[in-house]
Order: C-alpha cells, then sequence, then structure tokens
C-alpha cells in the first residue's frame, strides 16, 4: 500500500484516553473495585473475597519488587491448586516479572532443566515437593533462586526449605503498591514447558494479549457468565490453567482451590459451594463416573464441565451426563495457552439420542471466539483440505491466542510458525460443517500392511465395553503387516476381562485389520494432566513384545 494518509488517521492517534494495552491484571482491578466482598477464593474452611485477594496480590508484587524481581526475571511455583497459586497469576506480572508454573509430577533432572533454562530468580515451594526442588537445586548448573516456602495446613510432612514462608513474605509487601502494567500487550506473562517425551522439553512464552483474550473466550466457550463457582481439578501449572485464573476474575466468580483430586471430596464440594463449572481431562471424568459415591440421576447437581483432549470416548461423554455433567468439548496445546477451539453446540443436539449427541460433541470443532483460526491444512501445499471427513492433514491454529514462541529457540519457532500458522502436530479432517476431527498424533497413526489406523478409533471402541476403565491403543511391530494395535487396558475395581474376550468385543465393532492383536493388562502410565504417555506403552512394545496377560 502507498504512504497516503487517510482522512480517519490525521490528528486521530493513540494516546492514553483511547488506547491501553490489554493484560488480565485488569480483570482482577474491576473484580476488586465492583464486587470487594464477593467471595473469590474458598480451600479448606479458609475464605478470601476480592478485595483480599487483590490486596494479597499487591504485596506480593511489592515484595517481589523490593527484591529487584522486574521485567523479563522469571518467577517459579512449584504448588498444587491451592489460593496462593492463583494469586501468582497475579501477583507475579504486577511486579513486571515471568510466571513459570512447574509441574508437580516432574523429576529432579527435569525441574533443574527447566529452572536452569528459564532463568528462575525464585521459585515458591509447597511442603509436598521440598524433595524434589531440593535435589533440583543441587543439579542446577546455573545460579540457584531465592526459595520461598508455601505452607499448607492441609498436607501432613513436608519441611521448610525456603529463606522465608509466604505469608511472611505477603506482611511485608505494600497492600497499595501500583502494579507495574505492561506498556506492550506483546509482553511475556508466562512460560509454560511442553511434556517433551525425548529430549528436553521446549519453553513455550505467551503474553499479556493472548491471556487477556483467552480468559475472555473460556467465559464465551464455556457458557460461565457471571459468578461462576468454579471447581479447580485441572492443575493450574497446566497452562496456566488454560488461563481460568484470569477467567474467573474476569467474570467475578469463585475459586474453589482442591489439592488433589479425589471423587468424594469434589462431589461434596460440589454440593457445599454449589460449583457450576469445572474442566478437565477425560481420566478425571471417567474417574468420577466410576466412583462408588457418584451422584445419579435426580441426586446429580448439574454441573458444566470442559472436557479436553484428542476425542474424548463416548462411554465418557455419556457416563458425565448420567452423573450431572454436561461436558463441553475444548481442543489446544500449550502453545495455545490451553483450549483454543471448541466444539461449538448447535440447536437440536439435546434433541437428539445420548449415542448420537456424544459423537458430535467429541469433535475438536472450531475456533474459540477471539482465536482467529483453527483448521485442517495438506502441511506440503499449505492448503486447507476438503469438508469431506476424509482429506487427512495437520490441524494448525492462527490468530492472537498462539504463543510469542519457544524461548531461546529460534528453529522450533520457525517450524512451528512455517507458512504463516502454527503446526501442531495433529492429524485431522474436517466435516462438512467445518468442524475438525483429530485422527491421531502424527506419531500415532498405526500403518498396518499399508492400511492406516487410527489409534483414538480403537481405543473408542475399547472404552465401550463395560470393564474397561482406561485403554490406549499403540503400534506393535509384526513381521508380516508391518505393525499392528496392541492395547494396553486398565480395568475397572472389582471388573475382569480376557485377552481374548477383548479381542472379540473390538471384532465384532470394527473390520478385523483394525482389530488389537494383543492385549496388555495394568496400570497405564499418565502425566500429571491425565494425559496417557504413549512413548511409555510404544518402549514396552518394543522391549518386552508385549506379552499379553
Amino acid at each position: 500500500m502507498s504512504g497516503k494518509q487517510s482522512q480517519y488517521n490525521i490528528g486521530l492517534d493513540k494516546t492514553p484516553a483511547n488506547f491501553v494495552a490489554l493484560t488480565p491484571l485488569s480483570f482482577l482491578a474491576r473484580t476488586a473495585a465492583v464486587y470487594p466482598d464477593h467471595i473469590g477464593a474458598v480451600y479448606e474452611g479458609r475464605v478470601f473475597t476480592w478485595a483480599e485477594t487483590y490486596q494479597r496480590c499487591r504485596r506480593f508484587a511489592s515484595y517481589l519488587a523490593g527484591r529487584n524481581i522486574g521485567n523479563g526475571d522469571t518467577v517459579a511455583a512449584m504448588l498444587p491448586n491451592i489460593p496462593a497459586m492463583n494469586e501468582l497469576h497475579f501477583a507475579v506480572p504486577m511486579a513486571g516479572a515471568v510466571l513459570n508454573a512447574l509441574n508437580i509430577r516432574l523429576d529432579a533432572a527435569s525441574i533443574a532443566f527447566q529452572l536452569d533454562h528459564g532463568g528462575a530468580k525464585i521459585i515458591l515451594v509447597d511442603p509436598e515437593f521440598t524433595g524434589v526442588i531440593s535435589e533440583a537445586l543441587t543439579l542446577m548448573k546455573g545460579p540457584k533462586p531465592f526459595v520461598i516456602d508455601v505452607d499448607d495446613a492441609a498436607f501432613a510432612g513436608g519441611k521448610r526449605i525456603g529463606e522465608i514462608e509466604y505469608e511472611d513474605a505477603l506482611s511485608q509487601g505494600d497492600p497499595g503498591f501500583a502494579a507495574r502494567l505492561p506498556q506492550d500487550e506483546w509482553d511475556a506473562i508466562a512460560l509454560s514447558y511442553t511434556s517433551g517425551t525425548t529430549g528436553n522439553p521446549k519453553g513455550v512464552v505467551t503474553h499479556h494479549r493472548g491471556a487477556y483474550l483467552n480468559a475472555v473466550s473460556n467465559i464465551l466457550a464455556g457458557n460461565l457468565g457471571q459468578h461462576p463457582v468454579y471447581l479447580w481439578t485441572l492443575p493450574m501449572f497446566h497452562c496456566n490453567g488454560w488461563c481460568f485464573p484470569w477467567t474467573v476474575a474476569a467474570a467475578a466468580g469463585i475459586n474453589v482451590c482442591l489439592r488433589k483430586v479425589e471423587p468424594s471430596k469434589i462431589f461434596a464440594l460440589i454440593k457445599k459451594h454449589g460449583v457450576t463449572h469445572m474442566a478437565g481431562a477425560p481420566i478425571v471424568y471417567n474417574t468420577l463416573i466410576n466412583a462408588p459415591d457418584a451422584p445419579k440421576g435426580k441426586t446429580a447437581r448439574p454441573v458444566v464441565g470442559l472436557i479436553a483432549g484428542a476425542a474424548p470416548p463416548v462411554a465418557v461423554l455419556e457416563g458425565a451426563e448420567s452423573i450431572g455433567i454436561k461436558l463441553t468439548h475444548v481442543y489446544g496445546l500449550t502453545e495455545v495457552y490451553g483450549p483454543a477451539s471448541v466444539c461449538a453446540e448447535q440447536p437440536g443436539w439435546d434433541d437428539l439420542p445420548a449415542d448420537q449427541r456424544a459423537q458430535l460433541k467429541r469433535r475438536q470443532g472450531v475456533p474459540y471466539p477471539l482465536q482467529e483460526a483453527v483448521t485442517v491444512i495438506d502441511p506440503e501445499t499449505m492448503q486447507i483440505v476438503p469438508r469431506d471427513g476424509e482429506t487427512v492433514g495437520e490441524v494448525m491454529f492462527r490468530g492472537n491466542i498462539v504463543m510469542k514462541g519457544y524461548l531461546k529457540n529460534e528453529k522450533a519457532t520457525a517450524e512451528a510458525f512455517a507458512g504463516g500458522w502454527f503446526h501442531t502436530g495433529d492429524l485431522g479432517v474436517l466435516d462438512e460443517q467445518g468442524y475438525v476431527i483429530i485422527k491421531d498424533r502424527s506419531k500415532d497413526i498405526i500403518i498396518s500392511g499399508g492400511e492406516n489406523i487410527s489409534s483414538i478409533e480403537v481405543e473408542d471402541v475399547l472404552h465401550k465395553h463395560p470393564s474397561v476403565l482406561f485403554a490406549a491403543v499403540v503400534a506393535k511391530p509384526d513381521g508380516k503387516w508391518g505393525e499392528v494395535p496392541c492395547a494396553f487396558i486398565e480395568l475397572k475395581d472389582n471388573a475382569s476381562a480376557t485377552e481374548a474376550e477383548i479381542i472379540a468385543f473390538c471384532r465384532a465393532q470394527m473390520p478385523g485389520f483394525k482389530t488389537p492383536k494383543s492385549v496388555v493388562f495394568g496400570p497405564i502410565p499418565k502425566t500429571s494432566t491425565g494425559k496417557i504417555q504413549k512413548f511409555m506403552l510404544r518402549d514396552e512394545v518394543k522391549s518386552t513384545k508385549a506379552i499379553s496377560a
């Protein structure tokens, strides 16, 4: 375009009066001002209003500033879903710093790598994790972070390893501290590490603008409205809790904090606090569905649940409805702030039979309200695939709810953004409505005798078996076919099944070449967010040839 001036530009510039950088910090300030006495968080008998939460965040931001923590500095946290973890999502960026929420299931070597790579200046530690953090600190190669303990009366055990306790640090801070708001909404707000299965994980850098937009998108996509009561079953360390610390603040809701996923406690909290919303992986809902004390029918309080994953089994979607949880499927990755697409419901779906409704609701769907695009593209031609439900391509995102890039890794960043789209590595198709349907991770497709087999499709059939709690399918080397499906099965309590029974069950519902050729029974390894660790199963198949039970 030429440099021609438009009449709509002359003398009409950005000023402090008409332009403010987007940041989710504004949500907390507004809610504390408008609803100061509304409850903002509850945990183990403790209650915090939004005014108190705002003051606590400002105090800790002030404390950080007093330790010369500011722009570009990293503050790490190894905490469960307790109020302090929620507060850090505001206090750390208020000081101008970047929050690195660590996965609480990581080993010491992985933590040491992340602390070194991110250059953490401070780390906050819960007593449950002081052992692994102590070991990680000894493994670090660079300067060690200043350690702050976060005591929790709900946890018995552990020891202090820090130089100050969180509440003591708060008491030293100024409740009137003026937040260091970003001058550029592109400034980093958080650092999250991918759950890399080979080599070191990549550090995903997200910005204030994306956090702001995805927080609002959660309200729209999840139908939160105003004053939701949100139960923290999803780890706050996972993609910053899908941005829900900022979402709940924007909606002036209540954070019902939960240290550990325990079905009995979850049902009790839902009843006690009138929980309206929750989020999690299929494993969380599957555990609730199969809990012996799960409320059924009219005894179940209605809850809206967001569920994420490649494609939740139909049995999970149907089972959740039986205990009062209406699920909405969302999809995303750490690189897009957690969920950035949603299986947007259409009028009439609620009138369909449960199995038909579940098939529609398990799709990955369409862009989040404030995400620009999600679609399926041929990675060779960078052309969008036809809406035929058959042509496979790579699922890609584009928009404001996409990371800045990978920390200190320009090559990986360039590869991820090749062609002007973020490449997810997931394979999928587009149906006639333009909804994305994931078929598999590229590395999880099983190629047997030249035929492509979706492990997700086989797993969905396995989850229909009445004895199956969890199922995972990986490729097993085969001399004749190259590779064949091998099923790993975790049975429900007091349930039984044989290999022959499982194989016969699958053969009755799918072509023979897709049917598992061997079955392994036992606990299935999962990440802390409930994702099945298929790389471990693939290793087991290679090392043991998957001896069947």
